[in-house]
């Protein structure tokens, strides 16, 4: 299998887990369990990235270097607003751990990540 190859299948199943967890953040703000939803919309925009860096050729295992690749894709296209867009999503990351947001936070998270993904999804 070539490398090209490869990384295009690793960017199909980045966003197949990226529409699972959307789905799965839905379902649960539905639910009213705001800390498990808070922790699939972080998958959500984590995926998105990875997947978006997969297209690229890059790959990304670490926290710093989702944030890193961000910040990249922010400075040459500052107006997406893509670090504000996933500096939200860092929130609701740490929301999983701490439980303080309250559920209008986690609908909102859910708007921004919805809008974040279509952005990402006009990377090629």
């Amino acid at each position: 299998m070539t490398l090209e190859k490869s990384l295009k299948m690793r960017s199909q199943a980045y966003e197949r887990l990226n529409g699972k967890y959307l789905k799965e953040a839905q379902r649960l703000i539905s639910k009213r369990d705001y800390t498990q939803a808070s922790e699939k919309l972080w998958g959500t925009a984590a995926e998105m990235v990875k997947a978006v860096a997969a297209r690229k050729g890059i790959e990304l295992g670490t926290h710093p270097s989702l944030w890193d690749f961000v910040s990249q894709l922010d400075k040459e296209h500052p107006e997406l607003m893509l670090k504000k867009d996933f500096s939200y999503a860092g929130n609701l990351h740490q929301n999983f751990y701490e439980d303080w947001l309250g559920r209008d936070y986690i609908e909102e998270g859910l708007a921004i990540m919805k809008s974040f993904v279509e952005k990402l999804r006009s990377f090629d």
